[in-house]
């Protein structure tokens, strides 16, 4: 099969498309043909070495976790699904090299969900590690209806959903972004602020009283923002910068679950949620890498697989 495979730790000039075995399909898990795969920052940070103090990480790496596609082969025990089924997952396991970016991957029963038919390939893929992360955030910080968000990196993949998932459970949303992704915010029905210095007392001008929550999806010392207008400072989490916990708050680290992605893919496919997409072919893994590690996406990049 074709996949984006690296042979050592490095940027996005490692990456190169080659031809590699099939992956073995364990019990417990199906063989997917991935029609699309989602690309998260994780991914270029994996394949950076960043994560090798807590992941195993083996070469040739195949990146990815997000994935789309079509079930061709069943493992001894998954009756949960059938040849043919047309699914999207999460598929991370805890060790790292047999990833998404890929013709083929065999992923654990525990990962996936059903795909509605009324949802794309693209936003199929984009929508598991980033969905996830966001319900999971939210969840953990307790957001309800009547309740005033803070979004840190409110136009990204995460930020972008945990925005309209914060709005579906009746909270007023104040998210962050550059000037040119206002407008953006404002479609999924945040009040959108300039990050940067000053940021506190923007946020005070919006919300006197202070925020009931807040939600790190950008790092760059978001977390001191969330600390200094949170009515609770408990009420904080972020995905990106640890120092949350020795300001009272949550690190994040979003786990397989095809409960919460089968409401997630319900939720897209009824058109409540809406997952915004940049596509690339499987060939320009390494374009995707650079664009993520920009920090200047809109939504979620994704990568067809043909």
């Amino acid at each position: 099969m074709k996949a984006i495979i690296t042979d050592s730790y490095g940027g996005p000039e490692n990456l190169r498309l080659d031809e590699v075995p099939k992956p073995k399909v364990g019990p417990d898990q199906v063989l997917v043909r991935v029609k699309a795969a989602g690309v998260n920052p994780v991914d270029w940070k994996v394949a950076k070495g960043w994560l090798d103090p807590v992941m195993y990480v083996g070469f040739p790496l195949i990146p990815g976790w997000d994935a789309a596609g079509v079930v061709e082969e069943l493992g001894a025990d998954t009756p949960e699904f059938a040849v043919g089924d047309e699914v999207l997952g999460y598929v991370r396991r805890d060790e790292v090299g047999q990833g998404t970016y890929a013709e083929y991957v065999a992923a654990p029963v525990r990962t996936l969900t059903h795909k509605p038919a009324a949802l794309g390939w693209q936003q199929a893929a984009a929508l598991p590690l980033a969905g996830l992360t966001a319900l999971r955030s939210l969840d953990r910080v307790g957001v309800g209806d009547g309740e005033t968000v803070l979004v840190h990196g409110g136009a990204g993949g995460v930020g972008s959903l945990g925005v309209q998932l914060a709005v579906l459970r009746g909270a007023r949303v104040i998210a962050t972004a550059s000037e040119r992704n206002h407008d953006f915010l404002r479609s999924l029905g945040a009040e959108p602020l300039t990050y940067g210095e000053g940021l506190a007392d923007r946020v005070r001008e919006l919300a006197p009283d202070g925020v009931d929550a807040a939600l790190d999806c950008a790092g760059g010392g978001a977390v001191q923002v969330s600390h200094d207008v949170l009515k609770d400072p408990a009420r904080s989490a972020s995905i990106a910068d640890g120092e949350v916990k020795k300001l009272g708050g949550q690190v994040v680290w979003v786990r397989p679950d095809a409960e919460g992605l089968a409401h997630l893919a319900g939720l897209a496919a009824a058109g409540k949620l809406t997952v915004h997409v940049d596509a690339l072919p499987l060939a320009e893994a390494a374009e995707a890498f650079r664009r993520s590690e920009s920090g200047r996406t809109r939504g979620k990049l994704v990568l067809d697989v043909p």
